[in-house]
């Protein structure tokens, strides 16, 4: 029998006949797994209520899973097949980053200035309430750039100094926000209403202290663990965003504009460890190095 090369052979779990095909983009490169229809119509919907436990185990195997070449044309026909696989979808609460809603529970990524990065992060992990499962579709693919950095964070976990991890796992971290100066989400868009009360309930229900400024601004911050033992394997995960809102990841020209203008403890997101001490800028750096290098980048394609 010919060896296939790595990037075309089939992963283990997907049975001789079966309507699809798995790959990998890359010799090597296990994040993520690619799935494909092996013949022409091959209704994806119904594959994949057909092959739950399938995916379940690819997904928590190799970290992510890839769609290609079903022909998801449309932000409706992409949230169902998204409910299909998981269920009931999140709504985006204790909002950090503007986005634009496209569906009843579908977002645009970040609204973000096209030339710029953001920094890798564990989507929504300074919540209470966090995601169990991303989906992430293309509608219309962008002529340059556009893509989405992944990473496995049980991998970045295991890159970090265990002398870091276990300061964090004593510690936690501390995430800070500052609403009101113009900067950053207005309270009322993040909480998304404009009733003092149910942000206060809103906080106490969460672990979140809050204090109100002059100006109807608001000061929030939240001691959030910044290590997760994964709810179905066990495994140990670096999830946090201490380092995405610490000041010092922000580009340079955008850091230095806001310490010109607020104190430390103004800032619209900053992050501390959990007693409010200081994350040394080493420590930082080691963090940025950990998510830098285990990021997989590819290039959308429509649907």
């Amino acid at each position: 029998m010919k060896k296939l090369p790595l990037g075309q052979r089939k992963a283990v779990g997907v049975a001789e006949g079966a309507p699809v095909r798995s790959k990998f983009l890359q010799p090597g490169q296990t994040l993520p797994l690619v799935i494909e229809p092996d013949v022409e119509g091959v209704n994806l919907m119904s594959w994949a209520q057909a092959n739950k436990p399938f995916i379940q185990t690819q997904v928590l195997k190799y970290g992510a899973i890839l769609f290609r070449g079903f022909s998801v044309n449309s932000v409706d026909h992409f949230e169902r097949l998204a409910s299909a696989m998981t269920g009931e979808l999140m709504q985006y609460r204790e909002r950090s980053s503007p986005r634009s809603q496209v569906g009843d529970r579908v977002y645009t990524s970040t609204d973000y200035p096209a030339e710029r990065s953001i920094f890798p992060h564990n989507e929504h992990s300074y919540s209470r309430t966090i995601p169990l499962r991303l989906f992430f579709f293309c509608l219309v693919p962008a002529q340059q750039g556009g893509e989405t950095p992944i990473g496995d964070c049980r991998k970045i976990f295991h890159r970090i100094d265990p002398r870091i991890r276990e300061q964090f796992a004593r510690k936690n971290y501390m995430y800070v926000r500052n609403f009101g100066d113009g900067f950053g989400l207005p309270w009322q868009t993040a909480f998304q209403t404009t009733d003092r009360t149910t942000v206060e309930t809103y906080c106490r229900a969460n672990d979140i202290e809050f204090e109100w400024k002059k100006d109807d601004r608001l000061r929030t911050s939240q001691v959030r663990p910044a290590i997760a033992r994964h709810p179905e394997t066990g495994e140990m995960v670096w999830f946090n965003h201490a380092t995405f809102f610490h000041v010092s990841t922000l580009e340079p020209q955008i850091r230095d504009g806001l310490l010109a203008q607020f104190e430390i403890e103004n800032l619209p997101n900053n992050t501390y460890y959990g007693d409010g001490s200081p994350i040394e800028p080493e420590v930082l750096d080691e963090l940025r190095r950990a998510y830098q290098q285990e990021m997989v980048t590819f290039r959308w394609q429509q649907g």
